[in-house]
């Protein structure tokens, strides 16, 4: 998994609005320490998250991107505050189903193949 692959994987899916939003929440999430996937996932949603942060979103505000940017330059407990209530209000904005659909196409459509292709790797399975 490298940023190359992600990138033209996003050429080749491009994300709706509304999936957009779904990207940003997930990296939201990341931030705040609430995300689920596996590490190597979560890299994959990071780079899908450059790969899409200067698209249009459909109901998050854009100032997130600002917001984001900082908490991964140096993160600090204001802003871990900060982020917890943004990931809130996102997760409020955007409906289970519409997440829950984003996260099963990303799947279905093999971009988080690559996170699975580099586990096998570090694990010495081919």
């Amino acid at each position: 998994m490298n940023k190359d692959q992600v990138a033209r994987w996003a050429l080749a899916h491009p994300l709706t609005p509304i999936h957009v939003d779904c990207a940003i929440t997930v990296m939201l999430k990341i931030l705040d320490g609430k995300c689920k996937m596996r590490i190597a996932e979560k890299r994959v949603m990071e780079l899908l998250y450059d790969e899409v942060k200067t698209q249009p979103g459909l109901l998050l505000d854009t100032g997130l991107h600002r917001l984001i940017r900082q908490a991964r330059e140096q993160f600090d407990d204001s802003l871990k505050n900060i982020i917890y209530e943004k990931r809130l209000l996102a997760e409020t904005a955007i409906s289970r189903p519409v997440m829950k659909s984003f996260k099963a196409m990303i799947r279905h459509e093999g971009l988080l193949g690559f996170a699975l292709d580099e586990e096998q790797e570090a694990s010495g399975n081919p």
